[in-house]
Formats: C-alpha cells, sequence, structure tokens
C-alpha cells in the first residue's frame, strides 16, 4: 500500500476550492469570465466600464484571458481593454493566457503590444508561466517576439523552471536560447534528469539516466576544459554519497535505482540551492516511497533533512511535523523500533515551530489571524503527539534527560489552545484530537503516561483554561470513569498531592462525577487554615474535607 506516498497528495500539498467569490466583480467581468459574448457586447453597448476592476485588480479582459475566449478578448481590446492593467500581484494578461495554454490568446495579445518581458512582482515573465506549464507552441511563440531568459525572485530561469517542473520539450527549445550559457545548459539537463528520478507524477528513471548523461557529455566536451561540479559537502540523508564527477562514476550507477534517487536529489539541492522553496518536496516524496516499502531508518534521515531546510528558510512546517508523528506512530504500531535520537530531534523542531507559531499569531493581521491560529493549535496537539509517542518509545538516560529538556523547555513557553487549555489540560481531556492517519493507533487522551511525563518536566498542576478550570476540573469531568478506571485513577493520583496508598479520592470523584465548585474550594480552605471539622459537619463530608 502507498500510504504516506498518496497521502502527500491531498492534505499535505494541495487544497482544491470547488466555488470561490470575486470581491468588487461587475456584470461585464462575470459575462467575460463565463464566456457569454452576447452579454459582454450588450453590457458595452450601454456603456459598461470595459476596464473595471475587482479588489484584487483583476478586468474583464482578464478574465476573459484565464478562460481563453479569442472572440470576447478581441472584442473587448477593439472597445478599449487596456491589455496593460496587472493584478495585485503585478500579473498580466499576457502572463495568465500562457499559464493557461490558450496559444490563439496569446498570439493576439502580442500583436496588440504586450511586453512579453513584463514581470510580476515575484519576478516571473509569462516566459516563466509557459515554460512551468509545458506550453511548447507558447513557449515558441514568446521566443520568437524577443522574450529574454530572466531571473525569477526564487533564482529561477524560465529553463531552470521547465527543468525542475519535467516539460522536456520545452527545455530541449530553450537549450538553443540566446541567453543559454554553456553552464546554464548543463545545469538544465541535470535538473530535467534530476527531476525525472524524483517526481511521482513524471517518474522515468531511463529519462533520469539519459539526460545526466547528456550533461556529463557537456561537461567533458572539451578534455582540455573541462566544466568540473561544485560540489555539496556529502549528506548523511543522502547516504553519505557524492555526485557522479566523471562518465565512469555515472556509468557505475546506471542500473541501481537508489543510486539515482539520491544522485537526483543531490543535483536538485546544488542547482536550486538548499533554500529554494521547491527542493524539498522531493525529498519528502522520495522518503514517503521509503516508508511505505518499511524502510523507515532512510525515510526519517531524508524527512529530517527536508525539515532543517524548511526551518531554514522559516518556512511553515507544522504539516512535517504532523508527517513524523505519523511514520513514528506506524512504526510503534507494526512494532518497528523507534530510535529515540529521532523522536528528539523531531521535538527539537517541534518546539521551535511552536515558538514561531505563536509569534506569527500575534502579528498575523484579521485575515491572516483564522489560519495562524490553526497552524499554531495544531502544531501543539503534533506536540502532543510525539511526547506521546516518547513513552513508548525504548530511552537511554542521555536521550531521556535530551527528550525531557524539550518537554521542559515548551512547558515554559506555556502554548495554549484556543480554550486556553494548557499542555497538561489538553493531555487529560478526551476532546484533545487525535489525527486518524496512523497516529490514532498509538495515541488517545486522556493519557496517563503523558500527564505524569508533563508533570515531571514542570507542568504547572493548577493552571487554568478560559473557564477557570484547572487540569483536575476536566478529568473528574471524564465520561468514561469505569471501563477506562486506571487511567483515571492514574491520572488523579498524578494531579492530587496525596500518597499514592490513598485512592478513596479516587472512588469518591468518579462516584460523583463532580465539578471543582465552591465546596472543593470551601474544602481545600477548612484543610489550609487548619479549621476544627471533625464532629462539626455531618460524616460523609468530613471524608470529603480530608481529601482535599
Amino acid at each position: 500500500m502507498n500510504q504516506f506516498s498518496e497521502f502527500l497528495l491531498t492534505p499535505l500539498f494541495f487544497s482544491l476550492s470547488i466555488s470561490y467569490v470575486i470581491d468588487g466583480a461587475t456584470a461585464l467581468w462575470c459575462a467575460a469570465g463565463a464566456g457569454h459574448f452576447d452579454v459582454v457586447r450588450l453590457l458595452l453597448s450601454h456603456r459598461a466600464n470595459v476596464n473595471h476592476t475587482t479588489i484584487t485588480n483583476s478586468t474583464p479582459l482578464r478574465a476573459a484571458c484565464f478562460d481563453g475566449r479569442l472572440d470576447i478578448v478581441r472584442f473587448l481590446v477593439e472597445h478599449n481593454a487596456d491589455i496593460r492593467i496587472t493584478n495585485k500581484y503585478n500579473n498580466t494578461c499576457l502572463m495568465i493566457a500562457a499559464y493557461k495554454g490558450h496559444a490563439d490568446v496569446v498570439q493576439f495579445l502580442l500583436e496588440r503590444g504586450a511586453d512579453p518581458n513584463a514581470k510580476a512582482h515575484c519576478g516571473a515573465t509569462a516566459l516563466h508561466f509557459a515554460a512551468e506549464a509545458g506550453h511548447l507552441e507558447i513557449v515558441k511563440e514568446l521566443v520568437r517576439c524577443q522574450a529574454n531568459m530572466v531571473v525569477n525572485g526564487h533564482g529561477m530561469t524560465p529553463l531552470k523552471v521547465a527543468a525542475e517542473s519535467c516539460k522536456a520539450e520545452v527545455v530541449e527549445l530553450l537549450l538553443e536560447h540566446a541567453d543559454c550559457d554553456a553552464k546554464s545548459r548543463i545545469e538544465a539537463l541535470e535538473l530535467l534528469g534530476a527531476s525525472f528520478a524524483n517526481d511521482r507524477e513524471n517518474y522515468d528513471i531511463q529519462r533520469t539516466y539519459h539526460y545526466l548523461h547528456m550533461a556529463m557529455m557537456e561537461r567533458h566536451r572539451d578534455p582540455n576544459n573541462v566544466i568540473v561540479k561544485e560540489l555539496l559537502p556529502a549528506i548523511e540523508a543522502y547516504g553519505g554519497r557524492s555526485e557522479c564527477r566523471t562518465m565512469s562514476d555515472l556509468e557505475a550507477i546506471r542500473v541501481d535505482r537508489d543510486a539515482l534517487h539520491m544522485e537526483g536529489l543531490m543535483i536538485r539541492e546544488r542547482v536550486l540551492g538548499s533554500d529554494n522553496i521547491d527542493v524539498s518536496h522531493p525529498i519528502i516524496y522520495r522518503g514517503a516511497v521509503y516508508a511505505d516499502n518499511m524502510e523507515f531508518e532512510q525515510c526519517i534521515k531524508l524527512w529530517l533533512h527536508a525539515l532543517r531546510l524548511r526551518q531554514k528558510g522559516n518556512r511553515n512546517t507544522h504539516k512535517d511535523l504532523l508527517r513524523f508523528a505519523q511514520v513514528f506512530s506506524q512504526m510503534v504500531h507494526l512494532k518497528e523500533r523507534v530510535v529515540a535520537p529521532s523522536v528528539e530531534q523531531v521535538l527539537s523542531c517541534s518546539v521551535l515551530e511552536i515558538q514561531r507559531s505563536m509569534a506569527r499569531v500575534e502579528t498575523a493581521t484579521e485575515a491572516e489571524l483564522p489560519s495562524a491560529l490553526d497552524n499554531y493549535e495544531s502544531n501543539v496537539f503534533t506536540f502532543l503527539y510525539l511526547v506521546c509517542i516518547t513513552t513508548k518509545t525504548n530511552c537511554g538516560e542521555q536521550d531521556r534527560a535530551r527528550i525531557n529538556k524539550h518537554i521542559y523547555d515548551l512547558i515554559q513557553m506555556d502554548p495554549r489552545s484556543r480554550d486556553g487549555a494548557s499542555l497538561l489540560h489538553l493531555a487529560i481531556s478526551s476532546s484533545t484530537p487525535v489525527d486518524d492517519f496512523h497516529t490514532n493507533d498509538v495515541c488517545s487522551f486522556p493519557s496517563a503516561q503523558v500527564t505524569k511525563l508533563l508533570l515531571d518536566c514542570g507542568a504547572p498542576v493548577n493552571a487554568v483554561d478560559h473557564e477557570g478550570n484547572t487540569p483536575l476540573h476536566v478529568i473528574v469531568q471524564y465520561n468514561r470513569p469505569i471501563s477506562d478506571f486506571l487511567t483515571l485513577h492514574a491520572i488523579i493520583i498524578s494531579l492530587t498531592p496525596l500518597d499514592k496508598s490513598t485512592t478513596g479520592v479516587s472512588e469518591i470523584l468518579l462516584k460523583t462525577q463532580m465539578k471543582m465548585s465552591l465546596k472543593c474550594l470551601a474544602a481545600r480552605a477548612v484543610r489550609r487554615h487548619r479549621i476544627t471539622y471533625r464532629n462539626q459537619i455531618p460524616k460523609t463530608l468530613e471524608e470529603f474535607v480530608e481529601f482535599h
């Protein structure tokens, strides 16, 4: 079962919107975007504003270009639609037509003077968009109209974008571009081969070798002037390997798929740069394939490398951390050995991510706040899953000390859920959500083991949530007192400062399922101030006071 590699395609990388609202759209914009030519003509005959923009600065012309309706595009331009108006990202009508693959619209816009070298805020041109999408005829048309091979904000030329996206025909065309020097040619061929090795949708190991072979030939075309690779230091996640430097090195791994996969990952990191936003995706995918094949050790090494790259770039990593909780849980469930140092490293990254997500919440705009809160809370839940996994992991003294230090560090930061629940509240609450992709095979709440570990690491036992509840308030409301008696008993014993031989408090709480109330507070006050109560109150209440 390709569980992890399939799972990556849905919640971890992509979200699909099935409907949306365009703020500020006029009737003309809607008609143009929906392809209703007769309505467009009618509206313009009644003096509709042909260049009215939406909130995102989109025009009716842009809407028509998106849908590829040349008849509407032509009609709008003939009625003074301005092809130079860009949206809020500085994307032009030419860019959207190029990306969507509407060759006839692209040709028309170019004939009407659209600038093929206009740049979006991200630095991309129409040639970048067409190359990424693999629209060969549009790329040809843009090159014919003198589109330049410029670098975007991520350091990517259209040639690199095409290579990274496995668009081989576009790469081979752009290799002949006037702006393409020898180094650019070689890196494009290497990147193309490397991408074929680690792209789920375009995986082709034969083409990997083919393009790596072509690149190596280019490097050694002139024996007296070999273009030498500038190699990265060996990385443990890639098996401590080094890239092939000679044709014989490459021929030695020709039929070794695993070696070609690692070669591809090394090349991508070198050519794109370790800070490139797209470098980590194939690393994660290759790790998922290892997980599906029960090769967990190699999976974790790759995912840890990807996680470090993403955190180094200050990117949101809450889904990466959840992925570790899932694979560790699967390993525990299958009785595979979980190595404590790996869990400790992920916990360390988890603490850093929660610290960053807390900062993001503090600085978020009103529009950004819901998403920032979701990520922050998700990180807190994931941390609890990881803590739960450590209770089921064999740890030496040093490993346990390092793990506990990370737990202590997070407790000092006092992360809270939306309703003000602390880590301890969440550990003893049956309403704490548990991810259902492997994690719920191993993690569940309330958890006596997690509760004890948090308390050992300094979690404040009397922390209160937004409703004024302490963890003890929460656990006595647990609705499975009989079927899960041992968990309930162990948690109450951990939370209350009584000798472990005393179990009466557990029975009383189990019988009454009471809420901590004025009655409890009064009992505590009697005990704290040493007020005489024996033979002064009913016998049933004497026992109640004693347990406070």
